[in-house]
């Protein structure tokens, strides 16, 4: 069991972003001080080429005529990856142990490759993209439920999940006006790296993302709190990486998985609301943002989230809302 020592605001502990020991030597954080990974020219102009063919295309055949690329390679992906088409429908299997139609869970397959190609395809040009256009293309749901909670003034916790485009979650919201900050990976490939960076050099509200990795002295999180932003990371990760790292068992589609806990505890402790959000790709590069109502507010808490059994019942709602999601957009399952 995951035991809270403590509901009010405290000083941070010598823990790590999701509960791991801190490195020996700290490395900077907050906002995007710690330096990136430096690439080689020929790897940034291997991706140059590449942007600059897909903003040609969007230029003569417009954003549909890219989504209708994207779909083009992804069904040509989907007819000859066979060992990942096999490793889809395992999992697919998993979710949906009733069992599907050999139709239906064809149609959800290539969907599958579908939408991750022309995912990816976006992503490669969202920097030479209008703000305007790519704000329009965005739809929020559950919006009413994110103002209320910032109008508290402790901040926001938003728990992602892996599943879907989890990654433009923070570039959407940083658009729409909200002040944002995420945990990352300090270990990312060199196409999220030069993408960032093109991110941060186009759109202002992206470079105001305040950026923090997996092995950052949580004292940082709790600033952002502190100052009101939304902060989230996706908790549910397949493999956990590290002995110290806090986690927490859920039941997750028959299985039973450890899911990281570090962040919600930070968040408890700061009086943060905490919600469960969603990104959902739709045909022609329209997205939904979803946000769920609270799984928890400090509001009436009345001591609830000091008992021992609160947070592995909060993990196992997120878990829920995660397996409900996907069973209603199996094309958005991902393995992690």
């Amino acid at each position: 069991m995951v035991r809270i020592a403590h509901s009010q605001p405290m000083p941070a502990p010598p823990l790590g972003a999701d509960g791991e020991a801190p490195p020996a030597e700290a490395r900077p954080a907050g906002g995007n001080g710690r330096a990136e990974r430096s690439l080689s020219w020929y790897t940034r102009a291997k991706f140059e080429v590449v942007r600059w063919f897909l903003y040609g295309w969007v230029q003569l055949f417009s954003l549909r005529g890219l989504y209708l690329f994207g779909r083009f390679f992804g069904t040509l992906e989907y007819l000859v990856n066979f060992k990942r088409r096999a490793r889809y429908r395992r999992e697919l299997r998993r979710v949906f142990p009733e069992g599907l139609r050999l139709s239906r869970e064809r149609t959800i397959i290539r969907g599958y490759f579908r939408r991750t190609r022309c995912d990816r395809l976006l992503y490669l040009i969202f920097d030479k993209l209008p703000k305007e256009k790519t704000i329009r293309r965005i739809r929020f749901h559950g919006r009413e439920h994110l103002d209320a909670a910032l109008a508290r003034g402790h901040g926001v916790y938003a728990m992602l999940s892996h599943h879907g485009s989890h990654h433009v979650a923070g570039l959407l919201m940083a658009l729409m006006g909200y002040k944002c900050a995420g945990v990352r990976d300090p270990n990312e490939g060199a196409l999220r790296i030069h993408m960032q960076q093109k991110f941060a050099e186009t759109f202002p509200e992206f470079a105001a993302i305040r950026v923090l990795y997996a092995d950052t002295f949580p004292r940082e999180i709790y600033r952002c709190f502190r100052e009101n932003f939304v902060v989230g990371t996706a908790l549910d990760v397949s493999r956990v990486r590290g002995l110290q790292l806090k986690t927490c068992p859920v039941r997750f589609f028959g299985e039973t998985r450890e899911f990281l806990t570090g962040t919600v505890q930070i968040a408890l402790r700061s009086k943060a609301t905490i919600v469960q959000g969603f990104v959902i790709s739709r045909p022609n590069y329209y997205f939904r943002l979803v946000v769920k109502p609270p799984l928890w507010t400090p509001d009436g808490d009345n001591g609830q989230s000091e008992r021992e059994d609160f947070i592995p019942q909060l993990m196992q709602r997120y878990a829920d809302g995660i397996a409900a999601h996907v069973r209603e957009h199996p094309d958005h399952l991902s393995r992690i």
